[in-house]
């Protein structure tokens, strides 16, 4: 059986919560502040079961402009994208960023969603449809379906699910071959059990009795316990929504953007080599020496760009660059990662890790730049 991530994408107050709720009928807020704002905060998570037994999880990731590393927290991990606009907003400065955001992450499916269509005249909607025909181009979401729906009446819903079972059973499959990693997005302790934490199982299997290692500060300890979607499993697959409980391994040890791998597949370092585009709406100019946030699966470091062919990368263009971090960070050649301008926080850019422990290079040394080009190819 497939395990597919499905994430939502888009600006606040644009329906994504509501969306997931008359999918699936579960409630992705849980936070009583998100209650009473009525806008999600943290990651959600649901599951969407099919009539053929087919089952995919969804991420319910937050809109504001706030909480974009709550946001990048969960994407790591999505297979598919549903991108969220509202009828009687169009595209806002969220959704454009989040389009963005996804396509830095090498996400190639999905589909777009419109909600609200309760609220505004079928003539409007057709007019929403063109402008998003227009935003999206360029993008892995140009040609894509779009789906016109209302959370409310349930208009369109029955429609979005089948699109959404087609393109999971479209999925291509993951390699479970691969030794596992679990990017931790959230940490908790159950009374009589300890220590558990969830996460997308992005690469592998893991399984009951596992021997694990936290990364980067290399702890040890064992899988005592398994859940999918609330139940108890012997095993985990690669794209699914995964709580971990773990043995050895006390609460205040952890921190959001720790890694779960098996022992000594993955390595720690303060570089990375890479492929660094700089988005084509960037607004900024990434210099030579600049600070960035570098978004990794669910870790955030602060990071220093050094271009290594020139010395500015305009809005639209790449080149390879290595990144110079404060703090160690575990990663694997081919992950792909986001950067976020310093201040004021707006996304700029992100790619392709090619070396994930290089040695420190020299800028405009020709059999540098080689080696980077023998490593992407």
């Amino acid at each position: 059986m497939k395990h597919v991530i499905i994430g939502t994408a888009g600006h606040v107050d644009h329906g994504k919560t509501l969306l997931v709720k008359a999918l699936t009928g579960i409630d992705t807020d849980r936070l009583v502040e998100e209650k009473k704002r009525g806008i999600t905060i943290e990651l959600g998570f649901a599951h969407l079961d099919f009539d053929d037994g087919t089952q995919a999880g969804i991420v319910d990731v937050p809109g504001h402009e706030k909480f974009i590393k709550n946001m990048l927290a969960g994407a790591g991990g999505i297979d598919l994208a549903m991108l969220v606009v509202a009828a009687d907003e169009g595209f806002m400065p969220q959704t454009v960023e989040h389009l963005g955001i996804l396509s830095l992450l090498g996400i190639k499916e999905g589909l777009v969603v419109i909600t609200k269509t309760d609220m505004v005249d079928p003539d409007w909607v057709e007019m929403v449809k063109d402008d998003v025909a227009a935003q999206v181009k360029g993008t892995f979401l140009e040609g894509k379906p779009v789906y016109p729906v209302s959370a409310y009446t349930g208009e369109g819903i029955a429609e979005l699910r089948d699109a959404l079972k087609s393109l999971v059973h479209q999925a291509s499959e993951k390699n479970m071959r691969t030794p596992f990693r679990l990017p931790i997005d959230r940490i908790f302790s159950v009374d009589g059990f300890g220590t558990v934490v969830t996460g997308t199982l992005i690469e592998g299997v893991l399984t009951v009795g596992d021997s694990v290692e936290i990364l980067p500060d290399s702890m040890e300890g064992r899988v005592r316990n398994l859940q999918v979607h609330g139940k108890d499993v012997d095993k985990a697959y690669a794209g699914q929504r995964v709580a971990v409980n773990l043995a050895g391994i006390k609460k205040a040890e952890l921190t959001r953007g720790d890694t779960i791998a098996k022992p000594g597949s993955t390595r720690i370092s303060l570089m990375l080599d890479v492929k660094l585009e700089n988005l084509k709406n960037s607004q900024r100019t990434i210099l030579n020496g600049s600070q960035v946030h570098l978004y990794h699966g669910s870790a955030v470091r602060l990071a220093k760009v050094v271009l290594l062919d020139r010395d500015a990368l305009q809005p639209g263009e790449s080149c390879y660059a290595q990144l110079r971090m404060t703090e160690e960070i575990a990663t694997r050649q081919g992950d792909r990662f986001v950067i976020r301008f310093y201040s004021p926080l707006e996304t700029i850019g992100g790619g392709v890790i090619l070396d994930d422990n290089p040695r420190k290079h020299k800028r405009n040394d020709a059999n540098v730049l080689e080696m980077l080009r023998t490593k992407e190819s």
